[in-house]
């Protein structure tokens, strides 16, 4: 039997012209959006790893499948050694994603033009690791909340855009009722409000967030906590000011005042949330100006409901968790808790004893 001459994938071979790469990289770059986009990621998630592959070509000046062990040490050693500690994983998770997507996809086409093998530079070795305790985002207190929202109701009979500054309130009112996120809200659309579920309606939230980069996470949120009223006044009174087909299939639940090329209500971005509750605070709510963000209305909404005696567990279905771990840090309890649940029980003992005592 004879030998056969194999020849070492890693044996270079005269490279491709710079034109012909930079068109290739280019393709292959579009066919890598496309692919996370097709795999149901956001467009922000999307956006921040290209921006994240972008940063890292622009120090490297080289094709990115071009890169060894040794420049993402230097990379990541040098380069990015000052940088916060998510900025160095974010960058690190959209390297080894891009990579994952050469070596499935394009390994072959920059072998034949390069001589390269495609192999991810990161390993168990230097691949950056962040070791950060979670921020804490205590949050108002109920009080406050009340405050916040009592003055914008007053300014909505004021205001000089009544629609907008309505669709604002209702999203903001509903992050704290129920928790969603301000992504959550902005995708949802009027198909998704389903009121024939449940005692008080649910809403199909199609875009939850979800875990380790997997794409989204759809779950039901029923409308507990006055989110029905809040919704159904929103529809009723609010929604047609915007001048939109109620009929049109994927019309958003809160549409932006900007319209469509085919004249359909667009759809409102999650900034826009974030600047009108930041107005409202500094308004209605000075000692938490700068400070009151959507996300911290979710916090909020954990923390008033396991108040109000909700389990953990039914807290993470409603917020989407995937571990009660994550729950956990999102209720925040009063110092007076512990004493509190003790004397609860201590009634509860006491009322089973009455009647037995002699």
């Amino acid at each position: 039997m004879a030998l056969a001459a194999v020849r070492d994938l890693r044996e270079l071979r005269a490279p491709a012209s710079e034109e012909e790469l930079a068109g290739f990289e280019l393709e292959v770059l579009s066919g890598f959006v496309l692919a996370r986009a097709s795999a149901g990621l956001t467009d922000s998630t999307i956006r921040n790893d290209t921006n994240h592959l972008d940063l890292i070509r622009t120090w490297f000046a080289q094709p990115l499948w071009e890169m060894q062990p040794a420049d993402t040490d230097l990379y990541f050693g040098k380069a990015l050694r000052d940088a916060k500690p998510s900025t160095r994983t974010g960058r690190a998770a959209a390297l080894a994603v891009y990579f994952e997507f050469l070596e499935l996809r394009h390994k072959v086409e920059i072998y034949n033009m390069t001589g390269r093998v495609a192999e991810c530079p990161l390993d168990e070795v230097n691949r950056p690791r962040a070791f950060v305790e979670p921020q804490v985002r205590i949050p108002p207190t109920e009080a406050e909340i009340e405050q916040l929202f009592a003055g914008w109701r007053q300014e909505l009979a004021t205001c000089r855009k009544f629609a907008p500054a309505a669709r604002n309130y209702a999203a903001a009112r509903l992050a704290a009722d129920v928790g969603l996120r301000i992504n959550e809200i902005r995708m949802l659309d009027l198909d998704d409000v389903r009121w024939e579920l449940g005692r008080f309606g649910k809403l199909n939230v199609r875009h939850g967030k979800g875990s380790r980069r997997k794409g989204p996470k759809a779950r039901i949120v029923p409308m507990i906590n006055g989110a029905d009223r809040n919704v159904h006044w929103f529809i009723e009174d609010v929604w047609g000011h915007f001048d939109g087909d109620h009929t049109r299939p994927g019309a958003p639940l809160f549409p932006s005042e900007r319209k469509n090329q085919d004249g359909s209500c667009g759809r409102v971005t999650a900034d826009v949330f974030r600047r009108s509750l930041a107005q409202a605070a500094a308004e209605h709510l000075p000692t938490w100006a700068g400070r009151l963000t959507p996300h911290v209305l979710r916090h909020y909404c954990a923390s008033e409901l396991y108040r109000a005696g909700m389990n953990l567990f039914a807290i993470q279905e409603l917020l989407g968790h995937s571990w009660t771990g994550t729950t956990a840090r999102y209720v925040h309890v009063h110092s007076t808790h512990v004493e509190d649940a003790w004397v609860t029980g201590q009634q509860r003992v006491a009322e089973r004893w009455k009647g037995l005592a002699p």
